[in-house]
């Protein structure tokens, strides 16, 4: 009876300790992944992301909710963005902040990252946790080419923060001192996030 009973709970432990096991793992990649693109290591990366069922492209790191497309935008790897973006990496994630990956390459002056973002499908208009749109903090960074390129992709003037209940157009008017800012403004086309013409895709290594 004893033997018996030790038996039975001992499979029932040790099925236990599977679960967490699997879990473990697949936090192990997700992690290894990330430290992989940290550290521009190609081939570990591409092993991890060539591994069968694996979901690790769109992996957040547990502190900030970064992801990989986050890191190579931060240090303006043109080449990591396109090749990740190719991989399924999506675009739209946001970090803790609220921040998608084209909102820091805006914020970072990164023109090139901004333009890959948007022709693998970045949305124009998507707003952090202030409620500010790439655009407006174009307008406030001052930077008239990518306001320009920005609209050009559809980018609405017009849409209104949460912090301070203002445009682009409304940041822009106040600002009063940067030439073009808002006759870059005034260009606006219709609503569209997709790119106006053919579209090249990355040359992946």
């Amino acid at each position: 009876m004893t033997s018996r009973f030790w038996g039975v709970r001992g499979a029932a432990l040790a099925l236990a300790l599977l679960t967490p096991a699997a879990a473990q793992a697949q936090f192990s990649d997700a992690y290894n992944f990330l430290k992989a693109v940290k550290d521009v290591d190609g081939q570990k990366a591409t092993d991890l992301l060539q591994k069968p069922g694996s979901t690790v492209i769109n992996s957040r790191d547990v502190t900030t909710g970064e992801t990989a497309l986050h890191y190579v935008v931060a240090r303006r790897d043109n080449s990591w963005l396109a090749f990740l973006l190719s991989k399924g990496a999506n675009a739209n994630l946001a970090d803790n902040q609220g921040n998608t990956p084209l909102m820091d390459a805006v914020q970072g002056r990164f023109e090139e990252g901004v333009r890959t973002l948007l022709t693998f499908g970045a949305q124009v208009d998507k707003t952090n946790s202030s409620g500010e749109t790439p655009l407006i903090r174009a307008v406030q960074l001052r930077d008239v080419g990518l306001v320009r390129l920005l609209v050009a992709q559809g980018a609405n003037p017009d849409r209104r923060d949460t912090l301070a209940g203002m445009s682009a157009r409304d940041y822009a008017e106040r600002d009063g001192r940067t030439p073009g800012l808002i006759e870059a403004l005034d260009s606006a086309k219709p609503k569209s996030t997709t790119p106006s013409g053919p579209v090249q895709g990355p040359v992946l290594r």
